[in-house]
Order: structure tokens, then C-alpha cells, then sequence
């Protein structure tokens, strides 16, 4: 890996690092979001030729925090100079020294201000994946199949909402509220991870975040059942990680996949976590999800799966949280069950859908689907379909050499 790719990494991993300390610090988390984004910048450009300090959080911290006094000075001097004096006046003291935060995270606690009862939920979602997964704007977009203007909108709206909001863990009263929101933005930051929207299939920068995110949840609420269930779900699933491309970056189905060199500590953990909060808590989405990773994780082949019982969760699953990609999955178990054509009357079922109207999954399941069927033709045009429409270049090697080997 370049050092370029190096410092990138870097930078991602502690952006909510060092929002959390600027807005703990100064509070004004709009004001911050802009002095961070300033230090990065000045981070991406210097460190590759300068090389990385010694204390990469600390530099970032005491950057955006001159960026931030400077940048109020300036504002104060304009027409409302005594109102914004006033109003920032806490945050016109010199910068502290950054070494005072060099052991405190403030990641979750950041996490929580993201999902804030006053934004709606969708801005919830879209300010977290920013702040907290560093995903950027246009990623965030294409997260929810929405133009990239709106998506810059809505994230500038949800910042300027936030202005005077306490930087702290809610009281125990609120976590009800505001916790659905905080897992799904966390399984949504895995999914780009796992698999990337962008040119690469896998960034394990917001794979492993968000498994740390989901374990630092876990230790705050170790009994809430989806909290569990979520870390279970996200463990299972990365345990394949290392399998789902070749030596050419090439990328391997589930099925083709050496299942000898499935991270067998990860799925360990994840089944026994599984187990503790299935035997206790209510049953929830998170939890089916993981059940069915578990399935999967557990059988030696994917002849060997229980596809039956798979079937079975995805209807529970339909049930508890309906959505096209829960239909998607479902269809390729039904088809593994009661024949191809089984799964392609499922699928048909989300041909009328926009929000997968242009999203690459629905044509490449159909096109697995297809080939099953013996339809060649058809599954050829809709992997190449499939292909046109997938940002990922493994994703897209693979599915066109798929056409390919159809003729």
C-alpha cells in the first residue's frame, strides 16, 4: 500500500477522534465539523512528504483548534461583532494543549450527538456516516439512492440544527429512542466496508471501525439484545473477509470460498454472543441477521447449509423488518430450496421497486438466478447489466467474465 493510501487510512480512522475532542472541548459541533474537515486537509497534503507526527491526533487536534479560534476572531469583527462575541466567547481562549486529550475517545459519545432527537431520521443517518464513519458525501448518497446535491444538503441542514446541543451521553431515558438509530447507522457503516459502493470491494478502515463502534455499544448496554446481536452479525460476516477475493483481487462467491480460512476466532465469538442474547433478550432483526450469518459460518460447504432453516429466518426476518434487500436474500434461499424458478417469482416482486430501480444487486441476482434456470441468454444480458451498474472493479471483473463464460 502507498504511503498516500497509508496517511488516507490514518485520517479516517481518527475523524471522529478528533470531532469528538473539538466539540467536547468547544462545544458548537457545526463550527468544529468545518475546523476538522480544515485539518485534514492540511494533514492529506503535508504528512505523505513531511511523513506522519509523532502524535497524528494530537497535530489534528491543535490544528482545527486554531482553524476554529481564528475563524471566530474573524467572524467577530464583522457587522454582529457583539452578539457573536458574546455568543462564542468561550471559544476565543487559546487553544489547550492537545496532549490533554491524547487518552480520551469520544467516538460514541459523538455517535449519540449524530443522533440527536432533534434531526430527523434520515439526517440522523447521513450526519453519522459522515462525522463518524468518514465516509464522504457522495458514498453517503449512493448509500441512500439520492442525488449527491440533496445528500449535501440535508448533512449542512443537520449541522446547523445541532448548534448549541449538549456534548454528552444521553440520560438513560432517551437510549430507547435514539438506539435504533445509532445500530442502524452502525450496520450501515459496516455494509460500505463490506461491501464498498466505491472502485474497491472491501475497506476494512470502516469494517473494523464499525465493529469497534458495536463493541464499545456493547459494553455500555451488554444486555440490550439487538446491540448484541449486531456485533454478532458484523463478527460472522467479516470472518469471511480474507476469502472473498483471490490473489488478483479477483472476487470469490460465497460458495467457491476456502471456508478452511474463515476467521474461526470471529465466528467463535459471534456464535457464542448469538447464543447468550438469543436464550434471554427479545427477538429482533439483528439477531436474525446474525442467525443466518451463523448458519452459513457453521456449515462445511454450501451444499452442507440449511437452506431450509435460512428460508425459514428470512421469513421471520420479513416480518420483523421488510425491505427489498431482505427479498433479495430471501429469493437466492428459496431458489437454493425449491428451484430457481421459485426464486425468480420472488424476485419479480421488487421489479416495480425505485429504490433498487438502479442498483446493480437486483440484476445480478437475477442473473445468478437465471443461469440456474438454464436461461444463458437472459442471465448473459442481466450480469452484464449488473456490470454496468456496479462502482466496485471487482464486482464488475466478475460479473462480466460471468457473461462471458455464457457466451
Amino acid at each position: 500500500m502507498s504511503a498516500d493510501l497509508n496517511v488516507e487510512d490514518l485520517l479516517r480512522q481518527l475523524t471522529p477522534q478528533v470531532l469528538g475532542a473539538l466539540t467536547r472541548r468547544y462545544g458548537h459541533f457545526d463550527l468544529c465539523e468545518d475546523a476538522v474537515q480544515e485539518a485534514l486537509l492540511a494533514a492529506a497534503s503535508q504528512w505523505p512528504a513531511a511523513g506522519v507526527p509523532d502524535n497524528p491526533r494530537g497535530w489534528l487536534i491543535t490544528v482545527a483548534s486554531r482553524r476554529l479560534v481564528d475563524e471566530l476572531r474573524a467572524s467577530s469583527a464583522r457587522a454582529r461583532r457583539e452578539s457573536l462575541t458574546a455568543s462564542y466567547a468561550p471559544l476565543l481562549a487559546p487553544a489547550a494543549d492537545a496532549s490533554s486529550d491524547a487518552d480520551r475517545d469520544d467516538t460514541l459519545t459523538l455517535l449519540f450527538l449524530c443522533c440527536h432527537p432533534s434531526l430527523s431520521e434520515p439526517s440522523q443517518l447521513a450526519l453519522t456516516l459522515r462525522a463518524v464513519g468518514g465516509l464522504t458525501t457522495a458514498e453517503i448518497a449512493r448509500a441512500f439512492f439520492v442525488p449527491e446535491a440533496t445528500m449535501a444538503q440535508r448533512i449542512s441542514r443537520a449541522k446547523q440544527r445541532l448548534r448549541g446541543a449538549s456534548f454528552e451521553l444521553p440520560p438513560s431515558a432517551e437510549y430507547a429512542a435514539r438506539l435504533d438509530v445509532v445500530l442502524h447507522v452502525l450496520y450501515l457503516i459496516f455494509n460500505e466496508g463490506y461491501m464498498s459502493s466505491g472502485p474497491d470491494l472491501h475497506r476494512g478502515d470502516l469494517t473494523r471501525e464499525a465493529i469497534r463502534l458495536a463493541r464499545s455499544a456493547h459494553r455500555l448496554l451488554p444486555d440490550d439484545g439487538e446491540i448484541t446481536g449486531l456485533l454478532a452479525l458484523m463478527l460472522l460476516t467479516d470472518s469471511r473477509r480474507l476469502t472473498r477475493t483471490g490473489p488478483d483481487g479477483g472476487l470469490i462467491p460465497l460458495a467457491d470460498q476456502d471456508r478452511s480460512r474463515w476467521d474461526r476466532s470471529s465466528i467463535d465469538e459471534g456464535v457464542a454472543l448469538l447464543g447468550d442474547v438469543m436464550s434471554r433478550a427479545p427477538l429482533g432483526p439483528y439477531q436474525v441477521q446474525a442467525a443466518i450469518a451463523a448458519l452459513h459460518a457453521e456449515a462445511p460447504s454450501s451444499a452442507d447449509t440449511d437452506w431450509r432453516q435460512i428460508v425459514a429466518l428470512y421469513n421471520v426476518l420479513g416480518r420483523l423488518a421488510p425491505n427489498p434487500m431482505v427479498t433479495l436474500n430471501q429469493a437466492v434461499a428459496v431458489a437454493m430450496v425449491d428451484g430457481p424458478d421459485a426464486g425468480l417469482s420472488l424476485l419479480r416482486q421488487l421489479d416495480g421497486d425505485d429504490r433498487l430501480a438502479e442498483h446493480h444487486r437486483l440484476d445480478a441476482v437475477r442473473a445468478h438466478l437465471l443461469e440456474l434456470a438454464g436461461s444463458r441468454a437472459a442471465a448473459r444480458e442481466a450480469y452484464l447489466a449488473a456490470a454496468r451498474r456496479t462502482t466496485s472493479r471487482p464486482e464488475q471483473r466478475y460479473l462480466q467474465d460471468r457473461a462471458a463464460a455464457l457466451g
